[in-house]
């Protein structure tokens, strides 16, 4: 079922992203998390599509897997700067010929093992052309999602360019948008304003990220340009040799950045699960009692 009509109807949306494992035993762990976290009922779960296009089976076999035997509502991310159009409407004919109707139509990253690596002819240089190529090739057959950032893309020099790009995607028929993490809830509402004032009007799901693993979520988020708060910073930096204590304290934080949320009116929260269900099934279990029906 296509999210927009879901969030149309004011339902508050919970999802789940995953990424396609390389390996059987990663396919096991995905799949048994998958199952812990269906019972939440999730709005629906996405599957993330690797640089340069370097997963595209991978992520086609679990979004295939998830529709047709775990019945979930599954959500296919599609990155078009390592594909010709014609590829790329080849995938989009794929997945329509399997029954998925909502796309996350992104740029994409180059690969960083790939330092000569160059985009083919014909390639879409933004998401936004993505965004127009689904929508001129099957007009609304697909739900499209685009990224937003609420601390602006590391390749945005300022918040004026971010929103303007911003509403290039939504002008060109995106119907919703899943944020980059970020930790600090003063961006999202500072980005949601800046929205407003532009008049795009599409929901914008806030991304939480749980921290489990400190030294990985650095580098994820300097690579992002996401902030973390020097006071949380400072609880971590204490025991970011014990995985137990980090965990709590990363829990603790998501649990109340997340109530914070939804009490300021959040259309829903979209969940980077890392393929594990622990601290989301923590979290979601702190604060379904704010969640409206």
């Amino acid at each position: 079922m296509k999210i927009s009509e879901i969030l149309k109807k004011g339902t508050f949306s919970v999802s789940f992203e995953f990424f396609p494992p390389k390996t059987q035993e990663g396919v096991v762990q995905l799949f048994e998390t998958i199952s812990e976290l269906k019972n939440l009922k999730p709005t629906f779960v996405s599957v993330t599509y690797g640089a340069g296009g370097s997963t595209r089976d991978r992520t086609r076999d679990v979004v295939k897997r998830i529709h047709e035997e775990v019945g979930l509502n599954v959500m296919a991310h599609l990155t078009c700067i390592a594909h010709p159009k014609e590829e790329l409407i080849d995938i989009l004919e794929d997945y329509k010929r399997i029954g998925i109707d909502n796309i996350l139509a992104l740029r994409g990253d180059v690969p960083r093992d790939k330092p000569d690596w160059r985009p083919p002819d014909g390639a879409c240089s933004y998401a936004v052309e993505l965004v127009r190529l689904i929508r001129n090739h099957f007009g609304n057959y697909f739900c499209v999602c685009v990224a937003s950032y609420p601390e602006g893309h590391p390749e945005s020099p300022n918040m004026e360019w971010e929103i303007r790009f911003f509403k290039e995607k939504v002008e060109a028929g995106a119907d919703f948008s899943i944020t980059q993490m970020f930790f600090d809830n003063r961006y999202y509402y500072e980005f949601l304003d800046l929205c407003q004032k532009a008049n795009i009007n599409i929901p914008i799901i806030p991304g939480i990220m749980p921290i489990t693993n400190f030294k990985q979520i650095k580098k994820f988020a300097s690579m992002c340009g996401a902030t973390i708060p020097q006071s949380l910073v400072e609880k971590l930096e204490k025991v970011e040799d014990n995985p137990k204590e980090v965990t709590k304290i990363g829990v603790e934080f998501a649990i109340k950045q997340c109530e914070d949320l939804i009490l300021n009116g959040s259309p829903g929260l979209h969940f980077y699960t890392l393929n594990r269900s622990k601290a989301t099934l923590e979290i979601f279990s702190a604060v379904k009692h704010l969640i409206r029906e």
